[in-house]
């Protein structure tokens, strides 16, 4: 009897091990142009078949979008936004795009911000952006931030470090304010940064991406989403992966930068 239950028990754990270490699939919904070579987030909106994507540090200050044959659709100049360190994308039921321009990999800068696209804006070649400016909470500093999302109308930002890691929120109110601390996390491990994140429009469900997989969070009740259950899913390759967002409740869309002569994709993604 106690052999029985010593070999059921190692079935058991062993299940267990496969099904914590699951890889899933990336399929790929369509190629980035050539020339958007450090695409570094990706968005989509309701009522709209685009992707779209901006590139990060030392590249132009513009918003593109992408259909689904990986053509290049809109080319949007932002005239009043410099492209300091453009990290991350996310959109409000209205369908108004906010372009997160907080990238500190130096650790020197004091002012972060955020930049609304008007929906009504979307299909004009050049435009003017509102601005939030931000700094850091007193005790916070030399943060590098390449992800957030809009949540009951906050920003959450994710730090992207190997441990300690902070959770931000900045109101979606224009104009200067000082971000608040949620709170400090460690998703364990040094290969762990935080690339990208996204929200479930039900919220909840929140996905924070890595270059060789996503951590999927679930049954949070308050803003502090990692007192949820954290799952990591493992894609089936490793690459530079910089941009993530919902397609639906159980699918995400994924960007990474060009690699070479490799190129970029965007992926899609079955949660599970």
């Amino acid at each position: 009897m106690k052999i029985f239950i010593m070999i059921k028990a190692q079935i058991l754990f062993f299940a267990f091990i496969l099904t914590a270490c699951q890889t899933g699939k990336l399929d790929v919904v369509c190629n980035i142009p050539e020339h958007l070579t450090e695409v570094s987030a990706i968005e989509t909106i309701d009522n709209n078949d685009l992707f779209w994507v901006i590139e990060d540090k030392g590249n132009a200050n513009n918003l593109y979008a992408i259909d689904v044959n990986g053509t290049l659709s809109r080319d949007i100049d932002i005239d009043n936004a410099d492209n300091i360190d453009w990290e991350e994308l996310t959109s409000d039921t209205e369908g108004n795009i906010y372009i997160g321009d907080f990238g500190n990999n130096s650790g020197k800068r004091d002012d972060f911000f955020i930049y609304k696209v008007a929906h009504s804006n979307l299909n004009d070649d050049d435009v003017n952006a509102e601005k939030i400016e931000f700094s850091l909470p007193k005790g916070i500093k030399k943060k590098d931030f390449e992800a957030f999302f809009l949540f009951n109308d906050h920003f959450y930002l994710f730090s992207k470090e190997t441990k300690k890691c902070v959770l931000l929120k900045v109101k979606n109110e224009i104009g200067k304010q000082t971000a608040k601390l949620v709170t400090e996390f460690n998703l364990d491990g040094k290969d762990n940064k935080i690339t990208s994140a996204d929200i479930s429009n039900d919220g909840k469900t929140v996905v924070l991406l890595n270059h060789d997989k996503l951590w999927k969070i679930t049954g949070f009740s308050s803003d502090n989403f990692f007192k949820g259950t954290i799952e990591a899913q493992y894609f089936d390759h490793n690459s530079q992966k910089e941009g993530i967002c919902f397609k639906d409740q159980n699918t995400v869309y994924i960007s990474e930068e060009r690699n070479g002569d490799l190129g970029s994709n965007i992926y899609s993604f079955k949660l599970h």
